[in-house]
């Protein structure tokens, strides 16, 4: 994120232009001049780090990203409309993001037949076109039926373009706790070793005291905040806090 060179260009010295002088290197770039074409693309650069950086959380090499935004801003220069009183950014911005979006797709470590992705998009603007039209989302059968396809496969093929997360992708947190996917992964093992954990567990909280084990119950199997616990026991989140540690200091000890 605090990169300053980018595929060889120092970010910092990008150069930036003013509404005016857009619409005028435009002019020229429409008359074929190729210095007026080469500055309005320098002078836009901004635009494409400003989008790259919004990628920049996925893990992919920011100097592909920039140059594959660079693609998507140069393909913006070559279909805009000057007639138009549209600002350029605003109609390069979504040819930038479209541009990174597909190179993303494309080049996903879980490779993708193109008819499911197809089969997916054609889905997707079925559903815009729904929506539009009768203000409600459509059902999956309904997608199925237009698409002259069965439920399951719409649903495989909706599920080909989600974009696989890391097990430790956070889906909640407040100030004390975070939640990650992994700790909603289930873990399967043996019936045997599953058997004697449980009873250890039992015999470890049964040890606990009456408070302990409500706030572990409270906290594990009704899936509460330490806030919530607070509140509903009527102490302060330090306390729960505390005394949670304490609980699972002991389970841990005695196992």
């Amino acid at each position: 994120m605090n990169k300053v060179e980018i595929c060889g260009v120092n970010t910092s010295t990008l150069p930036m232009l003013s509404h005016e002088e857009k619409i005028e290197l435009l002019k020229k770039m429409k008359n074929g001049d190729k210095e007026a074409r080469k500055q309005f693309i320098e002078g836009n650069l901004r635009l494409v780090l400003s989008v790259v950086q919004k990628f920049a959380n996925r893990g992919e090499n920011l100097d592909d990203l920039f140059q594959v935004g660079c693609i998507g801003l140069i393909k913006a220069i070559d279909n805009f409309d000057l007639s138009q009183n549209v600002k350029f950014s605003t109609y390069a911005v979504p040819m930038i993001i479209g541009e990174i979006r597909r190179y993303l797709r494309d080049n996903n470590a879980m490779r993708i037949s193109r008819s499911l992705k197809d089969t997916a998009y054609k889905a997707l603007k079925i559903k815009e076109r729904y929506i539009s039209k009768n203000y409600r989302e459509p059902t999956l059968e309904e997608i199925a039926n237009e698409l002259c396809i069965s439920k399951e496969d719409l649903v495989f093929a909706l599920d080909s373009i989600q974009e696989p997360i890391s097990l430790y992708e956070p889906i909640f947190q407040d100030s004390t706790d975070t939640m990650y996917v992994v700790d909603q992964v289930s873990d399967q093992k043996s019936c045997e070793n599953l058997w004697l954990e449980e009873i250890s567990l039992k015999d470890a909280l049964s040890r606990l005291t009456k408070r302990e084990k409500e706030i572990l119950y409270l906290r594990y199997y009704k899936g509460k905040t330490q806030m919530e616990v607070a509140t509903i026991i009527g102490i302060s989140q330090a306390q729960v806090s505390r005394i949670e540690k304490s609980a699972i200091g002991h389970i841990k000890k005695y196992i």
